[in-house]
């Protein structure tokens, strides 16, 4: 298997490195109750997603 020859600079390292770092998720406010949910997904708190009911909560007593 081939090898390199030369040593890759700190520099070339750290390019190839700079699309490797965690994202922070966008977050939106659910438009039922205001919680703050990542887009394209169903509220956790309320079961709303894009103001129609899309989950029934079960109602803890």
């Amino acid at each position: 298997m081939p090898n390199p020859k030369r040593r890759h600079s700190k520099q070339r390292r750290n390019k190839r490195r700079t699309h490797d770092t965690a994202m922070v998720p966008t977050l939106s406010a659910c438009s039922n109750c205001g919680t703050a949910v990542m887009y394209h997904r169903v509220c956790p708190e309320c079961g709303f997603y894009k103001g129609k009911l899309a989950i029934e909560k079960k109602v803890t007593a």
